[in-house]
Order: structure tokens, then C-alpha cells, then sequence
């Protein structure tokens, strides 16, 4: 399936009969494609917390039920393990800021104007984007309005917002509008803590993904709870230890005292459960649910090892999906921009444009999507913005 991702979409029936064809039967098809993933993940393996290690692919910034009827844990299962045709995730070394740079750099190798501080108010059918231009780092000090013509917009932002860009509605017509259902806590700390079980190393127990109460039955019990409009207790949570990896993420000074960073990605925390008046508190309930489920296999108190700031105030972050939404402008906190899709589309659907047959067309001719909101969006794949370069060079010929 992943190699496809990076070509013109597929039908149903397309994609169906390669991966018949390759594995020798339908079985994989119905398995993983048109039966909750739940099933066969609880078919092949006899241990509840192996199952449940498993299914958090699936649920990765999506809510649903182990055994989700509408398979949208399924598509999310999906994208987390083509990822290389391994299902490998590999950490940028320098942090992701060196990601953007490398882009930085290409795009000025190019030819491209890069532009910081600006705010884009209105797409118009001819190409017409009009921004204001702010102070650094003040979005709210306009100190110019503009705009710029081009032959193709790529839109990097949401469906959502992008529908208020235009005043088109459902100007994506494939995007189908999701909340979010993730919180993240990053943390800095003096050293890695000791674990319950005295026989495992921290390094080696935090240099992979550290799985925490995130077993099958934990997994469903933490579903049912939020569909509740409760916080989960436990709450399944995972930590990645990016500092282990790649120390060049922190000071020579930090590296020196042994401090390390973790990142706690919470399953399970639906958007319905905030709402702007709540946020704060929400944030300090989420951020104590985090701290609790990360002690429950600690020998020590995590709060014991933050590090402080220059304020003397713990060295802690929390991120929720009211905390994006405000910030990024992700509908509900959705860190996919929507509801993620099959990466293929339905037989006699209309692939009849470039921009179509990539996944990446709007009702807007001039108009693509170059993000997650694409047909193969996918958050930090990349994906989406090949794709739409690929419309684009097409229609171009």
C-alpha cells in the first residue's frame, strides 16, 4: 500500500485487487480494511497488553473504540504502520527545527520568497491571497495589508479553515470535519527516573516508545470512560525519549548534568471534553491524569526530577487540543486536520482533474491542498505536499 501514496489515487477495487495479488488472498484486505482492525489484532495475539500495544497505532490523535464500527481507527492504523513500507518512525537529528530549515533552504535554493509574520485573510477565485503583514512576534500590531496573485494556491492549512479563507463551503468536498482526542506533556528533566522494576534500565526502558496502561482492556475501559465526558483513570498514555536518541536536542550544559526530556502523548482525551472557558483547568486535570499514569510504574515521584526555569517553576508543558485549536487553528485540536481517509478512493468516484487524481482537489480549480486535510494527509508524512506539486506539474504538462 505505501508505495501508492505517492501516485495518482487508486479505486477501491484497484487497491483491493494489488494487495490480493501480492498476498496471495483477500484475507489481509478484509482483515485490516473492511473489519475494525480490533479483531484481528485480538485474534492474533494472546496477551491483552501486546494487543493493546498494538491497537495505539490506530489510536494515535483518534478517538474511537477498540473495536471502532466506523473503521476510523482502522485508516489510522493504517498510515502508522505503511510509514517505509516498514512501519519504522525515525526522529530528525537536531529536533524538528532542523526539518524546517532543510525545507528553508531548499525552497531559497529555489527561487521561493519565504515570508514570517504574516497572517493570510482571503483566498479569491482568481488567486488572489490578501494578508496583513505584522511585528515580529505580535500578531496582534498590523503594520501592513497585502496581497499576491498566483496561477495555484497550495494551502497548507485545515479544510476547516480554509472553508473561511475562500467563504466556500465544504470547499474540500472529501474532508469530513473531527475532533481531536490527544494531549501531549513534554517534560525536561535532571536525570531519567527509576522504575518499579528494579531489573529494567531507564535508558533501555525509555529509548523505544514506553507504553503505559495501555493494555486492550485498558484501551476500551479509557474509551468508554471519555465517551462519558470523564478523564480516564488510568490514562493510557506513551513516552518517547527523544534526548536518549539524539542528545544534540538539549545544551552541551544540560547534556553535561545528564538531563534528559520526555514526551508524554495521552490517548483518549477527546476535544468534547474542553471548551475555551475550561481550558486552564482541563489542562491542570490532564496534566495531573499524565503525572499519575507516568508514577504508576515509577520508583519515584516524576515530579521530584523536573527540572526548574530561571522563575524556579517546573520545567513542564502541556499541550491540549483547545491549546491547538487556539494557537494553530486545528478544528477540535485535530493534529490530522479532520478525519483521516482511505488512500484510495471509491470505484466511479470522479478522478477526472490532476488535482483529483492526487488526492488533493478543492471546488476552487486554483486552489489545492497541500496538508494533512489532503486525501493522504497524514500529519509529518510529507505526502500531501508532494502530491499537490504533482497536480500542479501535471496540469502545467
Amino acid at each position: 500500500m505505501f508505495p501508492t501514496v505517492l501516485s495518482p489515487l487508486m479505486t477501491r477495487s484497484e487497491a483491493k485487487a494489488k494487495l490480493v495479488d501480492l498476498a496471495g488472498s483477500d484475507q489481509i484486505w478484509n482483515e485490516f480494511i473492511e473489519k475494525p482492525v480490533g479483531e484481528v489484532i485480538e485474534k492474533s495475539f494472546e496477551s491483552d497488553l501486546v494487543r493493546g500495544v498494538v491497537l495505539t497505532d490506530g489510536m494515535i490523535g483518534t478517538f474511537g473504540s477498540n473495536l471502532d464500527p466506523n473503521l476510523d481507527v482502522n485508516k489510522c492504523f493504517l498510515y502508522h504502520v505503511i510509514g517505509n513500507e516498514t512501519g519504522e518512525w525515525n526522529i530528525p537529528i537536531g529536533g524538528m527545527g532542523q526539518v524546517s530549515d532543510g525545507l528553508r533552504k531548499a525552497a531559497l535554493a529555489a527561487g521561493a520568497t519565504l515570508m514570517a509574520d504574516c497572517d493570510v485573510r482571503a483566498i479569491a477565485t482568481d488567486g488572489t491571497v490578501s494578508y496583513t503583514v505584522h511585528s515580529p512576534g505580535s500578531a496582534d500590531e498590523v503594520l501592513e495589508a497585502e496581497h499576491i496573485k498566483a496561477k495555484y494556491v497550495l494551502a497548507n492549512v485545515s479544510p476547516v479553515e480554509l472553508e473561511k479563507l475562500t467563504g466556500i463551503k465544504d470547499v474540500v468536498p472529501t474532508a469530513t470535519k473531527a475532533d481531536g482526542a490527544q494531549v501531549k506533556v513534554n517534560l525536561l528533566l535532571r536525570r531519567l527516573p527509576k522504575l518499579k522494576d528494579e531489573s529494567l534500565d531507564p535508558a533501555a526502558a525509555f529509548g523505544g516508545t514506553f507504553h503505559i496502561n495501555e493494555s486492550f482492556a485498558q484501551l476500551q475501559t479509557a474509551f468508554e470512560q471519555a465517551s462519558r465526558g470523564e478523564i480516564p483513570n488510568p490514562l493510557p498514555c506513551e513516552i518517547y525519549c527523544h534526548s536518549l536518541t539524539d542528545p544534540t536536542i538539549l545544551s552541551k550544559e544540560l547534556q553535561e548534568q545528564g538531563a534528559q526530556t520526555l514526551t508524554v502523548f495521552a490517548l483518549h482525551t477527546p476535544h468534547s471534553l474542553l471548551t475555551g472557558k475550561n481550558n486552564n483547568e482541563m489542562r491542570e486535570l490532564l496534566t495531573r491524569a499524565v503525572l499519575d499514569s507516568l508514577n504508576s510504574v515509577l520508583a519515584e515521584p516524576i515530579e521530584d526530577l523536573l527540572m526548574l526555569d530561571e522563575n524556579g517553576k517546573p520545567c513542564i508543558e502541556t499541550k491540549t487540543t483547545q491549546d491547538l485549536q487556539d494557537a494553530l487553528r486545528l478544528p477540535g485540536g485535530n493534529i490530522f486536520h479532520g478525519a483521516l481517509e482511505w488512500p484510495f478512493v471509491e470505484d466511479g468516484d470522479d478522478l477526472s482533474s490532476p488535482a483529483k487524481r492526487w488526492g488533493v482537489a478543492t471546488k476552487q480549480e486554483n486552489l489545492l491542498v497541500c496538508g494533512s486535510g489532503a486525501r493522504r494527509g497524514g500529519a509529518v508524512s510529507g505526502i500531501a505536499g508532494h502530491n499537490a506539486a504533482m497536480a500542479v506539474l501535471e496540469q502545467l504538462g
